[in-house]
């Protein structure tokens, strides 16, 4: 990066660029992780004293627990970095939610998924842009595209893809009976400029219509969002954030991109499993996660088993527990189908 000629490829550049503050983060938290293990040492030695004499400070021990459960949380994050082995793990990703069939309900709780995860996401520290979010006819969201970029953040959401199952007592109906709701979450890489996909303009439809947003000097009173219809896939995508008709497209193009790129890797990893004798199920349409609210507070992800009763604090985007279980998981299965 010191070479006098390094910004003259400004694209190879930045990608260096890129990968050195990747690694530089690293270095910077492993660095940190030593420094917190050095702490809780010197506190457990005070503890040890401490249990040698006739009082014992409930503070220091306190300091310990929480040291220690830090530090666990931490080594658990750092674990993640040895299961992204994939081509676009490192990178963004970009999020769809669906509600399933069930009308309000649905809705509803795809709107739930959409304020879970940017909970999570706020957590992680990634940047997000919402891209589009279409309004339900009478509450919650029809849908919701969602940009997420952070370091592995693809990576780590692919334990999301699928259908999630909400159980509870419906707040739309007068007789306050149990519902049962299901929406659908994608997650497509975002790919770099660099990443080549050919999209014959023919194969597109492109229409024009009025944002939905709150509003502004030009949001809703001209025909700035964007849909684009990919025909020969039926891959739908749309932007509506941007100010200009020019700018939502451009954004719209680099979601299908992506869409495009998610279904190549997906058609690539059955022919895969099709090669090695096995079944694999990579569609959406898989149930992967049940939150149950009634009669009883319970998430369980369907993969792993992992559950919680903290039904609350997963809504809030308590989600590392479920994403690490899912990411082990999947190392141990991918073990066995190699052996």
């Amino acid at each position: 990066m010191r070479a006098p000629d390094f910004w003259n490829d400004a694209d190879a550049a930045q990608r260096t660029s890129s990968e050195y503050s990747r690694l530089k983060r690293r270095l910077d938290d492993f660095v940190a992780l030593e420094g917190q293990f050095g702490d809780l040492e010197a506190t457990e030695e005070l503890a040890r004293e401490e249990l040698g004499g006739d009082e014992v400070d409930e503070q220091l021990f306190s300091e310990l627990e929480r040291g220690l459960t830090a530090i666990e949380h931490e080594l658990e994050r750092g674990e993640e970095q040895r299961f992204f082995s994939g081509r676009y793990d490192e990178g963004g990703a970009i999020v769809t939610i669906h509600p399933g069939a069930g009308g309000t309900e649905s809705q509803d709780w795809a709107q739930m998924l959409m304020r879970m995860y940017l909970r999570w996401f706020e957590n992680r520290g990634f940047k997000v842009e919402v891209n589009d979010v279409q309004e339900g006819t009478e509450a919650g969201i029809s849908s919701a595209t969602i940009t997420v970029e952070g370091e592995n953040a693809y990576g780590l959401l692919a334990s999301e893809k699928g259908v999630h199952r909400l159980v509870r007592l419906s707040p739309f109906d007068s007789a306050n009976r149990r519902h049962t709701s299901f929406a659908a979450v994608e997650v497509s890489p975002l790919v770099s400029d660099d990443v080549e996909v050919d999209i014959a303009e023919d194969d597109l439809r492109v229409d024009t219509y009025r944002s939905s947003g709150a509003g502004g000097q030009h949001v809703n009173k001209t025909s700035s969002a964007v849909r684009i219809t990919h025909l020969p896939t039926g891959i739908v995508v749309q932007c509506q954030n941007e100010r200009s008709q020019i700018s939502n497209r451009a954004t719209a193009m680099r979601m299908l991109k992506s869409r495009l790129v998610e279904l190549e890797e997906r058609k690539r990893a059955e022919e895969l499993a099709r090669e090695r004798g096995q079944q694999m199920d990579v569609n959406f349409g898989s149930q992967i996660r049940s939150y149950v609210l009634h009669p009883y507070q319970m998430v369980k992800d369907l993969r792993t088993d992992h559950e919680t009763g903290n039904t609350q604090a997963v809504l809030d985007g308590e989600l590392d527990p479920f994403v690490h279980a899912f990411l082990m998981w999947r190392a141990g299965s991918e073990s066995k189908q190699r052996a």
